[in-house]
């Protein structure tokens, strides 16, 4: 009987102890971040500059993958589509909080697991050099001429689109919004003058901006830039606009907890590198860590904050 004993307390220690080990053994092969856009852009720039320390701290490699399409959709498809292991992320982008009620998305933030956001930047009002010296000239000009006044955005629909839509209501203005497949065309347009304004983050016309070929009016988040420290906020100048777009990670819905607080934990480590601080600085990228629950918040807070004007705009569904 003792030897039974024994040899019970000696197998539920081996259980226990296997356990242990198979839960310690995540993560085991490389971790896939997906990237919903092409690279270049400032989503790819986010997730390489994590990726590079993700080894150091996961004890696996983290790779990045392009998979642009859709508005971001054909790469999100991806992951609400993998299995809840942990080995497919992506960056999340904030339109998540309100595209499926668009249109554009089939899925929400509901259809992934929140992990962390890494990264928050405002619009800014940005026109060609010598059109205008500041915003009260550019709400005087589209106030005497309404309608006349084009700004380029990076989709129909995508926050750059309704950062222009909440200023114009804002000021009492009217402007024409035309939509372009990013950023960079919309910037290129602009610089061409096909178009009077772009409404993108500070950090996508940043290059542009210090060669003097682009003026930034106004930043429209509730602090300034720390690479344009001269351009006021919206806010400081009395108009109540705080438009954001944040960059987070998340993986597919029911990434086991346990899982989901390895990766945020190797992550949070990730962001604190001295590379991945001096690169988003230098590309004028606000780092923003929230944890799993304050990114959540965030995500619900800005798809609240953004719906009466996606209902102005005739974008949601009926």
């Amino acid at each position: 009987m003792r030897r039974r004993i024994l040899g019970i307390i000696a197998l539920m220690s081996m259980v226990v102890t296997l356990g242990a080990f198979a839960q310690g053994k995540f993560p085991t092969k490389p971790i896939k971040i997906i990237v919903p856009w092409d690279a270049g852009g400032g989503t790819d720039a986010v997730a390489r500059a994590l990726a590079r320390s993700g080894e150091k701290y996961l004890g696996v490699p983290v790779v990045v993958e392009n998979k642009p399409g859709g508005s971001g959709a054909v790469g999100l498809a991806e992951v609400v589509q993998s299995a809840p292991d942990g080995y497919t992320l992506a960056i999340l982008p904030v339109e998540l909080g309100f595209m499926d009620k668009t249109g554009v998305y089939p899925f929400g933030f509901k259809d992934f697991t929140p992990i962390m956001n890494i990264n928050t930047d405002p619009a800014a009002l940005t026109v060609k050099t010598g059109k205008f010296k500041n915003v009260a000239e550019f709400v005087a000009y589209a106030k005497a001429n309404p309608g006349k006044l084009k700004v380029g955005n990076s989709g129909t629909g995508l926050l750059w689109h309704l950062a222009a839509a909440v200023f114009s209501k804002e000021a009492g203005i009217s402007l024409t919004y035309v939509p372009f497949s990013g950023a960079a065309p919309a910037i290129a347009a602009l610089i061409g003058n096909q178009i009077d304004a772009v409404s993108v983050s500070g950090a996508e016309v940043q290059a542009q901006v210090k060669a003097g070929e682009l003026t930034m009016l106004a930043c429209m988040g509730d602090k300034r830039l720390a690479n344009f420290p001269e351009v006021p906020t919206l806010m400081e100048l009395g108009y109540n606009v705080n438009i954001n777009t944040f960059r987070g990670i998340g993986g597919p819905k029911g990434l086991p907890a346990d899982r989901v607080k390895i990766l945020a934990d190797a992550f949070k480590k990730m962001m604190e590198e001295s590379d991945f601080v001096s690169t988003l600085g230098k590309m004028g990228l606000g780092i923003d860590y929230r944890s799993t629950a304050d990114y959540k918040k965030l995500a619900d807070e800005t798809a609240a904050t953004l719906a009466p004007i996606l209902t102005e705009l005739g974008l949601l569904r009926k």
